[in-house]
């Protein structure tokens, strides 16, 4: 397995393993995968990974904004998906502690994520990955009727610290 960047050419197969994802029921409220256009908007330029085997990608990572405020600048959001046939060989894992180490490179001091309390596997992986929850979001939302807490989990570099401005 290799680690590299996503580039624009991966979309197809980013899009094939979100959509695994949604119908998964337990990795987003979502019901659809946004178009490119919309993705690449949604999300930092930096950094986005992908997993890739010999068959082709076989999972991503990426980060979105969580405020496009200044004070956030270095608080993103973490989005880790890996290929159904893939689950549970150590990808995600890969990914995550790949995109860790990429944040803080790119000045990230604080990682959060959201998880469906159901993606038991999901959050072991960000817990594995130096997350803690810091957090339970009751009720949030539904996934085919069906009510759906959501854990929040967070982590924060013990190496890229907040940039503090002096004007006031």
């Amino acid at each position: 397995m290799r680690i590299g960047f996503v580039e624009p050419g991966d979309w197809d197969s980013i899009r094939a393993i979100y959509l695994e994802g949604i119908a998964s029921r337990q990795a987003t409220f979502e019901t659809e995968a946004p178009s490119w256009e919309a993705w690449n908007e949604s999300h930092l330029q930096h950094p986005r990974l992908k997993a890739t085997e010999a068959s082709g990608v076989i999972g991503w990572a990426a980060l979105s904004p969580v405020s496009h405020r200044q004070a956030y600048s270095g608080v993103a959001e973490v989005s880790v998906y890996v290929s159904e046939a893939w689950r549970g060989k150590g990808v995600g894992k890969a990914l995550l502690s790949a995109l860790v180490r990429s944040s803080e490179e790119f000045g990230i001091w604080t990682l959060q994520a959201g998880i469906l309390s159901v993606n038991t596997a999901s959050i072991a992986l960000h817990k594995a990955c130096g997350f803690r929850g810091v957090g339970t979001r009751e009720r949030i939302g539904q996934i085919e009727g069906v009510w759906h807490d959501v854990l929040l989990m967070e982590r924060r570099s013990p190496r890229v610290h907040p940039r503090v401005s002096s004007s006031r």
